[in-house]
């Protein structure tokens, strides 16, 4: 009889450590839709209005597939918007199937492997000083800190971007929207 009320109370407390995980992890609309927690950055991207650049990069660069792997990653995802501060025919030129290679370069600066949400950027934050150095999957780096309330990152090149809307959780990870494209040297 003790063995069962144990097992009961242990099934309820794994209940309860899933159920406040799946309520901290709630939809959060981006560009117009839901981004869903149980589908991947992938299926969730190509939803939002302000992201069909992003979504366009990405399946020129061949991405699609890898961001919609197991991952997981965290993604600082550029708007159109962001996009649209780049010289005139940027992103033109990035798409073009002999620039895949820089395309992916920029594309991959942005990701970071693993889970990382606003709360553990802002704990390495607090180690680190006041900022935080995370490698991309690129292979830079980029630097988190805060300014005010903002979240900001600065890129290699002393780029400054912002973030506008943070953990948008995937199955396969997190999406922090950002409203500039940020590059490596």
């Amino acid at each position: 009889m003790k063995t069962q009320k144990f097992f009961s109370v242990a099934i309820l407390g794994l209940a309860l450590v899933f159920g406040a995980n799946s309520f901290a992890q709630k939809t959060v609309t981006v560009g117009g839709a839901p981004m869903y927690p149980a589908k991947n950055i992938i299926e969730n991207a190509v939803n939002s209005k302000d992201h069909t650049t992003l979504v366009a990069a990405v399946k020129a660069g061949d991405l699609v597939e890898t961001l919609s792997s197991k991952g997981p990653f965290t993604v600082f995802a550029p708007t159109n918007e962001a996009f649209a501060k780049l010289p005139a025919g940027t992103v033109e030129t990035l798409v073009k199937p002999e620039n895949k290679t820089m395309l992916q370069g920029i594309l991959t600066y942005h990701v970071v492997s693993g889970r990382i949400d606003s709360k553990m950027i802002a704990t390495a934050i607090k180690a680190g000083n006041g900022a935080a150095e995370f490698k991309t999957v690129q292979g830079g780096k980029i630097w988190c800190k805060m300014d005010g309330k903002k979240l900001v990152i600065t890129d290699e090149k002393g780029n400054k971007s912002t973030v506008t809307i943070a953990d948008v959780y995937q199955s396969n990870g997190v999406i922090h929207v950002v409203d500039t494209v940020i590059m490596h040297n």
